[in-house]
C-alpha cells in the first residue's frame, strides 16, 4: 500500500507550464530533494531548453517533457498519458500553467483573441488537468488517506482586488479558486479520500508574466516587492512535499504580508 509521501522520499511530479518562470523554479527544487518530474509547455524550443538545463544543472532526479496546449481537451488527455506513463505514481500534481493576457487593457480594448487565451489557459486548462489528474490518481494504489495531491494557482476575491491585471486574467484566477473549493467538495461528496486538492498561492512572482505591458512606474515597485522565483520555489517545494488533509492552501506567505509588502512598495516609490 502506497503511504503518504515524506521529504526523504522521492516522488512523481506533475508540473504544467515548466518550461519557464516559477514551474521551471518548482521542477528544479523538487528534482533537487530527489523527484522524478514531468513538465510541459506550448512552445517546443523552449521545453526542450528548459530540459536540458534542467538535465545539466540536476545531479539527481529524472525529468521529462511534452508540448501541449493545457486549454486543448486532446492535449491535455495525452500530457496525462505521458506523465503516468514516465512516473508510474503520480504523487503531486501542480496546474501551474497560465497567462495574464498579452496586454493589461480596459476589456474593451483588448482583442477577442487575447480574452479568449487567456480565459481558456487559466480556467479551461485547469478545469481538463484537475479532470486528468483525478483520473490517473483513481486508478493508483489505494491509501488510507489522502497521498496524492493537485494543486491550483487561483486568486482571492482580495488578491484579484489588489491585482493590476486585465478583467480576463482576474476573472479566470478567480475561477481556478472556485475549482478548487468545488472541485474538494465533488470529492468529499462522492466518498473519495486519497486525493486532496488544494490553492497553491506563490504571491506575487518576479517573471514576464507579472512584468508584461507594464508602465515604467509599475515597474519599479514590483521589482521592489516581488520574488524571484527561485526564491519562491525553494519555499513552496517542501510544503507541496509535505502536505497533509484533503483541501487547504500553500502560500509563500501570507496574504496580508504581501498586501503590505505591496503597500510599503507603493509609498516609497511615491516617496522618492
Amino acid at each position: 500500500m502506497h503511504k503518504g509521501s515524506h521529504e526523504s522520499c522521492a516522488m512523481g511530479v506533475v508540473i504544467t507550464g515548466g518550461s519557464r518562470g516559477l514551474g521551471y523554479a518548482l521542477a528544479e527544487s523538487f528534482l533537487s530533494a530527489g523527484d522524478r518530474v514531468v513538465i510541459c509547455g506550448r512552445n517546443q524550443q523552449q521545453l526542450d531548453a528548459a530540459l536540458s538545463s534542467l538535465n545539466h544543472a540536476m545531479g539527481s532526479g529524472e525529468i521529462f517533457g511534452f508540448c501541449c496546449d493545457v486549454s486543448d481537451p486532446a492535449d491535455a488527455r495525452a500530457f496525462a498519458s505521458f506523465a503516468k506513463e514516465r512516473l508510474g505514481l503520480i504523487d503531486r500534481w501542480i496546474n501551474n500553467a497560465g497567462t495574464s493576457g498579452r496586454m493589461k487593457r480596459p476589456l474593451w480594448e483588448l482583442e477577442p483573441v487575447d480574452i479568449a487565451e487567456t480565459a481558456a489557459t487559466n480556467l479551461s486548462g485547469s478545469l481538463l488537468l484537475s479532470a486528468e489528474a483525478i483520473r490517473v490518481m483513481l486508478r493508483q494504489p489505494l491509501t488510507d488517506d489522502a497521498a496524492y495531491h493537485i494543486f491550483n494557482m487561483g486568486f482571492s476575491s482580495l488578491g484579484a482586488a489588489f491585482s493590476r491585471s486585465s478583467v480576463p486574467h482576474k476573472a479566470s484566477k478567480r475561477g481556478v479558486a472556485e475549482l478548487t473549493h468545488f472541485l474538494s467538495e465533488e470529492l468529499k461528496n462522492a466518498g473519495i479520500t486519497t486525493i486532496g486538492v488544494h490553492e497553491l498561492s506563490p504571491g506575487l512572482v518576479l517573471t514576464d508574466l507579472l512584468i508584461r505591458d507594464a508602465p515604467a512606474s509599475s515597474r519599479r515597485i514590483l521589482n521592489l516587492i516581488a520574488e524571484k522565483p527561485e526564491r519562491v520555489a525553494t519555499v513552496l517545494v517542501p510544503k507541496i512535499r509535505n502536505i497533509t488533509g484533503r483541501q487547504g492552501s500553500v502560500r509563500y506567505q501570507p496574504l496580508f504580508l504581501t498586501l503590505w509588502r505591496l503597500a510599503a512598495g507603493m509609498l516609497d516609490s511615491h516617496g522618492g
